[in-house]
């Protein structure tokens, strides 16, 4: 991993915290947490406050997700909301803290600039058992505390402030006027600083999960689609007339739930030309090839002229894969017709072809789950499933490890937004690193 470090590839764009105060903060929310304080002066953390350096000072890396739900967090500044996520059991964990921060956004300045905010996002289990487990939670709750009990200053003085205004005699009280003295001094005037937070509780949206291997969970008005290795327990138990289950190797009925439901834009000359999204797949495949048939290669050697070298060489590998002559002979169809005829196609194919519709909310989502039905393309799994990613990178060659960051850093980290933009269509920044 020191490579993907070194070139911002795995915990990049983190907040470093070394004040003396910051760091006393967030050791006085881990021992709330019933954890040891960290002993290092200077580390990183992501929007929830995880830090890869505490993680591996504790030996822990779930040591703010120890169940893989009711996910704990860590607030120091209001800063922390343009930060990725880095370390999570769900994809919409960034979003949900993303919302928490937007609904309480001055109760968070105000708050932490004399404490920290800390606690979990609540949901309706305890532990993940079986798929009915992730299906129950349908709202999280943020449950939310501070180290010096600033929350619980802040609601006695106003609760005094509303005696003081209401009750005729309650200036006379020269203790009860000493105490909102004292809490003012602490809290300041709430007045002014919102200390308390206005929304705590949010949607459970479609997410993914990383129990059981994997699991997509869409939804689309009153029904729920789940995506999964069929192994996973409970799949196609609970709940047959309102959740519809798909086996995670079912490409077809994968295939026809995205498009039916317009979740994936299909292969049109419109989107298909100007992105270069055959080019990207067919380079992503074809050094996929190389991999399996001549793990031996140089890839720092690779290049158009190479290629073509090597697919003459290994015609028949090449054609037994499919991949490459479908490619092929599917971009001559849509720069002839201006689209691709998808019934005459298999699905396990069609992937290869299309990206999730950009202006649908769960584009991300949609991406994520094309990433991981199309494990040649490196590029994309980087962008929409960093978990994947770094799980099928540590199998790779040294050899190769260096070319994946050098094409990453090439294209993706050159700039960000417009690569998204014109390979995937959109621009939206997902809170994941």
């Amino acid at each position: 991993m020191e490579l993907l470090v070194k070139h911002d590839l795995i915990y990049g764009q983190l907040m470093e915290v070394i004040e003396p105060h910051l760091i006393e903060r967030y050791n006085k929310a881990l021992e709330a947490f019933g954890l040891p304080g960290t002993k290092l002066t200077r580390f990183r953390i992501d929007m929830t406050g995880f830090s890869p350096e505490i993680a591996e000072e504790m030996d822990d890396q779930q040591y703010l997700d120890p169940n893989a739900v009711n996910r704990r967090f860590i607030i120091l500044t209001p800063a922390q909301e343009s930060l990725p996520v880095v370390h999570t059991s769900f994809s919409n964990t960034g979003s949900l803290m993303h919302a928490f921060f937007q609904a309480n956004r001055r109760a968070i300045h105000a708050v932490t600039i004399r404490d920290v905010l800390y606690g979990e996002i609540g949901e309706d289990v305890a532990q993940v058992e079986d798929i009915e487990d992730l299906l129950s939670i349908q709202e999280v709750n943020f449950h939310v505390l501070t180290a010096d009990n600033m929350l619980g200053k802040a609601e006695e003085l106003r609760k005094l402030c509303d005696r003081l205004l209401g009750s005729p005699n309650a200036w006379r009280d020269d203790a009860m006027i000493d105490r909102m003295v004292e809490l003012a001094k602490e809290t300041g005037d709430i007045r002014q600083n919102d200390l308390v937070p206005d929304q705590v509780v949010f949607r459970h949206e479609a997410f993914w999960s990383g129990h059981f291997g994997g699991i997509f969970v869409f939804l689309d008005g009153k029904s729920t689609t789940v995506i999964c290795d069929p192994q996973a327990p409970g799949f196609r138990r609970s709940r047959p007339w309102q959740v519809s289950y798909i086996p995670l190797d079912d490409h077809e009925r994968i295939f026809e739930f995205l498009r039916r439901t317009g979740r994936i834009e299909l292969p049109h000359a419109s989107w298909i030309e100007q992105s270069g999204y055959i080019d990207h797949r067919t380079d992503m495949l074809l050094l996929s090839l190389i991999r399996k048939h001549d793990p031996d290669v140089r890839f720092d050697r690779v290049d158009a002229i190479w290629l073509q070298t090597w697919i003459h060489r290994n015609a028949k590998a090449v054609t037994e894969d499919g991949g490459y002559p479908f490619l092929q002979s599917a971009d001559r169809h849509i720069r002839a017709e201006g689209s691709f005829p998808v019934d005459d196609a298999d699905a396990k194919d069609l992937f290869l072809l299309v990206r999730a519709k950009p202006d649908h909310e769960d584009c991300w989502l949609t991406n994520r789950l094309l990433s991981v039905l199309v494990p040649s393309d490196f590029v994309s799994r980087f962008v929409f499933d960093k978990q994947g990613f770094y799980e099928h990178y540590e199998s790779y060659s040294e050899d190769f490890r260096a070319h994946v960051v050098k094409t990453l850093s090439n294209t993706y980290l050159r700039d960000k937004k417009a690569f998204r933009r014109r390979l995937y269509g959109f621009e939206e920044e997902e809170n994941d690193a």
